[in-house]
């Protein structure tokens, strides 16, 4: 679809690399061989002769004009099929039309020839040359060669940073940086974007994260996406196994990550798994299993528990991936010791009764969908901006390194994503958005959590 179009001198010097090499007769002989027809060229017209005087070639007539053919090659120099696979595999891309002018072969008889071709897997078709629209042809082979060598092209413009740069670049990405920061709930719901599926404690999202993303940042905000049901919260990364016999004790490091709505799938996809659980808990997620999201007062009537057993288990559920609410005031409730006391004033003096439904996190099991690497990749380069393996240590819900490296590879060679080193200091490879080059690393005072 031209969106990964080859380096033209890549084209050129490939090509060049691919057409035989022709210094003596043998050699001319040689190239015969593959090529089956060859149309008369000056420069070797000696070693033609002498081919011909030693009956070692000939010269064959099709479409009114003459073509030289090995000896051993006569009975294919009508067969198109065969004719193009020797020119395919010693040039670069090419239409059909010019092939077609090339070898004197009728048109149709050129495209039966190279779908017989691609049907072999011996060619492909597609739009590999800056700036021609038709359709062109090559072997698979030069095709990689022409790809490989259109990366190092590539690889070679870019300029490794120091860690610091990288670090300021990061600032500014995630829009930390001053001058940086995103305004309003259309802002805030595009930091949602870039950071969903990347788990915080949850205290510390307010404070410490939106607030230096969002200008003039108002919980009022968190409120709207979360019940206008565009923003989902909830933790998605499975505990660890070394707690797998214990009940989860809740505490206000808990990780959480904030997701839209629409993604929600394929990231709760990558976490869930079973927990312990205390008996409020498990009666408080069976009445949410049988009724459906409920309000905290329902919970507590269908549970049987005193409101303290209920923020106690919701507060566990939430700890332990299970339950979720329509709203993050719902949380805010349980993280603030004052408001479950019921102390303070205002609408800090509501320890218990938020304006959203608690529900569970997951409708199905986890397992049964599987994770999906390529969304995974889009995701983490989104946030970064400039993605290597060290950044996927505090990424809880990644795939492995190795499975996201495919995915990254092949977005490269679709021209989608470049890679390179882009920043010293790090192992590995590394691949970063376009929008992301474009951006002058330029110093920037903010540092950055």
């Amino acid at each position: 679809d031209g969106v990964g179009l080859l380096d033209r001198e890549a084209i050129e010097t490939v090509s060049a690399d691919a057409w035989p090499e022709i210094r003596d007769a043998d050699e001319l002989h040689d190239a015969l061989l593959t090529l089956i027809s060859l149309p008369p060229e000056p420069q070797w017209q000696r070693w033609l002769d002498e081919l011909e005087r030693d009956r070692r070639a000939a010269v064959h007539t099709r479409g009114g004009k003459p073509f030289w053919v090995a000896a051993e090659r006569v009975e294919l120099a009508n067969e198109a099929r065969e004719t193009l696979r020797g020119w395919l595999d010693s040039t670069g891309p090419v239409t059909a039309p010019a092939l077609a002018e090339r070898l004197a072969f009728p048109p149709e008889d050129v495209e039966i020839a190279l779908a017989a071709l691609e049907a072999e897997g011996q060619i492909l078709r597609g739009q590999f040359t800056p700036g021609v629209t038709e359709l062109e042809w090559c072997n698979r082979r030069i095709l990689a060669r022409i790809h490989r060598a259109t990366l190092r092209r590539l690889r070679r413009e870019i300029e490794p940073v120091s860690t610091a740069d990288l670090h300021r670049f990061f600032c500014r990405w995630q829009h930390v940086a001053p001058g940086s920061q995103l305004h309003g709930e259309d802002g805030l719901l595009q930091i949602v974007r870039q950071l969903q599926g990347y788990e915080m404690p949850a205290a510390a999202w307010e404070s410490e994260v939106l607030r230096r993303r969002v200008a003039n940042y108002q919980p009022a905000l968190l409120d709207r996406l979360c019940l206008s049901g565009e923003v989902r919260w909830g933790r998605l990364s499975p505990r660890a196994s070394g707690l797998s016999s214990r009940a989860v004790r809740p505490t206000r490091v808990a990780p959480v990550s904030f997701f839209l709505r629409d993604d929600a799938e394929w990231l709760l996809a990558a976490g869930g798994g079973a927990t312990p659980l205390t008996p409020a808990a498990q009666d408080v997620l069976g009445a949410l299993e049988s009724r459906g999201a409920c309000f905290f007062a329902d919970l507590t009537r269908a549970s049987g528990r005193l409101p303290s057993e209920v923020e106690d288990a919701l507060w566990e559920l939430t700890a332990a991936g299970l339950v979720t609410a329509d709203g993050f005031e719902n949380l805010r409730s349980l993280l603030d010791p004052k408001r479950r006391r019921g102390e303070g004033r205002g609408r800090n003096a509501r320890p218990r009764h938020a304006a959203g439904r608690w529900a569970l996190l997951r409708n199905a099991p986890a397992e049964t969908a599987g994770v999906d690497v390529e969304r995974f990749a889009v995701q983490l380069l989104a946030r970064w901006g400039v993605l290597f393996r060290d950044l996927l240590a505090r990424e809880t819900l990644a795939p492995p390194w190795r499975d996201l490296l495919l995915v990254l590879r092949r977005m490269e060679a679709r021209g989608e994503i470049r890679g390179g080193r882009f920043a010293d200091g790090f192992v590995g490879e590394q691949f970063a958005m376009p929008e992301a080059l474009e951006i002058t690393m330029r110093p920037a005072p903010a540092p950055m959590k």
